[in-house]
């Protein structure tokens, strides 16, 4: 007899059962991985939310592990890589697909549905076509296939312009993306309205453009978070939930790389602990508590006007390339590069005079912003406009940026038959 570790039952005890495969691939989308289904793939009790598709999810990609690697699954052991996708025709006029996005916990039995992932978002439109989902008659044989996509955990469309050739997704190409090692084709992605939200999603991360009315808040926090106990804050709902603060009011230049937060247990729990009642400032949580069950959003940034530093790659970037500096935590750790749905946020902040994404790019509104992070730069743009006046309410129209994508594997996960 082989026994296991201490507290579990032997291997002549567990009953056995036969493991489930379930059809999957395995897709890079921008700087994120993750496992993408159709939705119709999944056992059919795991195909509406609940407690059966969540224990699927995190059986799939590892989760949760007390070791926090992730080893008995799809998750890679970062935010970036424990994310799940889940892709099914859209019955919406306009829209050829619904997406629906989990971000997996690693360390937690949690899949927060409550935001989008817009690096994941660049790879919908090339799975949906490579899993035939869209009809093949108004797909071009060589040119670029426009797929609208309903972004079903905050409501809103995402237009993908993916380059085909020869009747299939292009996948190569000459792009490149800071953070992503090798060049891939370039895929457009336009985020319409990404600001409020139309109150037809599935998550909660939605409101107003600026849910308190102002582009600047004093955030009142503990004295033991920060002197003086007020930070100033931009509180926005754009792409995601997002609050930008200050890097000198936090004590750090906007440079930082990975190593220099998240070797810092103190500067997490601190950074995670304003996050959390900037979440409350923002109507998202009801208590303070609530936040450690809401790890994907709000997102925390922190930004400086442009200097030069040495990139994770080793590169340097110069401060004339940049326009303003940003780096964003990702569910408590900073991220190695940035979210596309907090790029579409700094794209927004940028554009609206006052802000203090702005504020760090010098002042004035931007219909583009070029920002530094810690893999390199990125380059996004929004449209914003007042309605009403100089005295109305904001209001974005569309964020575009471009990614890239493509598939890493493709077939089926086994999934042990208890988890569904």
């Amino acid at each position: 007899m082989k026994t296991q570790r201490q507290g579990m039952t032997t291997n002549e005890a567990r009953p056995f059962r036969p493991q489930l495969r379930i059809p999957a691939v395995y897709m890079r989308g921008g700087t994120s991985k993750g496992v993408f289904f159709r939705l119709d793939d999944l056992p059919a009790g795991c195909r509406e939310p609940g407690p059966a598709r969540d224990l699927l999810l995190l059986r799939v990609i590892g989760s949760p592990d007390p070791y926090g690697k992730q080893i008995d699954g799809m998750g890679g052991a970062t935010s970036s890589t424990s994310k799940a996708v889940l892709v099914s025709r859209s019955a919406r006029p306009d829209h050829d697909v619904d997406y629906l996005f989990g971000q997996v916990a690693i360390d937690a039995p949690l899949v927060d549905w409550s935001g989008n992932c817009g690096n994941l978002s660049a790879a919908v439109g090339p799975f949906a076509i490579q899993a035939g989902l869209i009809d093949a008659a108004r797909l071009p044989a060589d040119g670029i296939a426009t797929v609208r996509i309903w972004q079903a955990n905050i409501g809103k469309t995402i237009l993908a312009k993916v380059p085909m050739r020869g009747g299939a997704v292009q996948e190569s190409g000459d792009f490149d993306l800071d953070g992503v090692t090798f060049p891939a084709a370039e895929i457009e992605l336009t985020f319409l309205d990404p600001g409020e939200d139309d109150g037809d999603a599935a998550g909660e991360g939605g409101g107003a453009l600026f849910p308190t009315g102002r582009v600047v808040d004093d955030l009142p926090l503990p004295e033991d978070l920060v002197a003086g106990g007020r930070l100033r804050a931009t509180l926005i709902n754009a792409g995601i939930p997002t609050v930008f603060v200050d890097a000198a009011d936090l004590g750090y230049t906007g440079a930082e790389l990975q190593d220099a937060i998240n070797g810092d247990p103190a500067a997490l729990r601190r950074l995670e602990a304003i996050r959390a009642h900037a979440a409350l400032r923002m109507g998202l949580i009801g208590t303070l508590e609530e936040a450690r069950a809401r790890q994907h959003t709000p997102k925390l940034a922190f930004v400086a006007p442009p200097a030069s530093y040495r990139a994770s790659s080793g590169k340097t970037v110069e401060a004339g390339d940049i326009d303003v500096l940003v780096r964003a935590l990702s569910m408590g750790k900073l991220h190695h590069a940035m979210m596309g749905t907090a790029a579409v946020a700094i794209a927004t902040a940028a554009a609206i005079p006052g802000t203090l994404v702005c504020e760090a790019a010098g002042g004035a509104a931007r219909a583009a912003v070029r920002f530094g992070h810690p893999s390199g730069t990125l380059r996004v743009g929004a449209q914003a406009v007042q309605d009403g006046g100089p005295d109305g309410p904001w209001r974005v129209t569309r964020a575009v940026m471009s990614r890239s994508a493509r598939i890493l594997m493709e077939g089926a996960v086994r999934v042990p038959a208890e988890a569904c």
